[in-house]
């Protein structure tokens, strides 16, 4: 009986113990440390202007119109909603992803003025995992310049000129594709950036 309890007691001092360090001081040391040394990154890399909070580098949001970039398709729910963040989980022998994907074709083509035999970046057809991906390739950006240039009523030189100003490498010169984040080149094109 005696070792029993001593066993007892060495196992609930050990899970009091791991609590504790993990669930007080371990976040405590990340939250100070993410906050002295990342403070924007750490508190979601908000975008703000005059105060006003206009997103997340780091979420896509649903831009419509033609004067602004389009992002990548989201499975997200209806306008981006990160708290249904997620794929659709259609397979790639599904017929409906396939109609899904080939009535995003057609409309991308005509939305922007594209040959019907051009081909079409993938990021423009299909959802990231997340849904929420805030980025989209440089190809698919370019071919919308044309688009958001007529409507903005400025040269398509100029808005391709902010595509390559805002144009991200890959991670470390190694990693992704080249891309652009929608919510900071749309920003931009509302600044009137040239």
């Amino acid at each position: 009986m005696k070792n029993w309890v001593k066993e007892l007691q060495h196992s609930l001092t050990a899970v009091l113990s791991l609590a504790v360090i993990m669930g007080g001081l371990y976040p405590a040391a990340v939250w100070v440390l993410g906050q002295g040394l990342f403070p924007a990154k750490a508190n979601g890399s908000l975008v703000r202007r005059n105060g006003t909070t206009l997103g997340s580098s780091l979420i896509g949001q649903h831009f419509t119109g033609p004067a602004y970039f389009h992002p990548r398709p989201s499975a997200a729910g209806p306008g981006y909603d990160a708290a249904r963040s997620g794929g659709s989980n259609l397979g790639p022998l599904s017929k409906k992803l396939a109609d899904t994907i080939r009535q995003r074709v057609a409309d991308y083509r005509a939305e922007n003025t594209l040959d019907p035999r051009a081909p079409v970046p993938a990021d423009a057809v299909t959802a990231s995992a997340s849904g929420l991906d805030p980025h989209i390739s440089l190809k698919n950006a370019l071919n919308q310049a044309a688009r958001v240039a007529r409507a903005r009523g400025s040269s398509e030189t100029a808005v391709r000129r902010l595509i390559k100003i805002y144009a991200q490498s890959r991670d470390l010169g190694l990693w992704g594709e080249p891309r652009v984040n929608v919510l900071m080149l749309n920003l931009a094109l509302d600044r009137g950036s040239k």
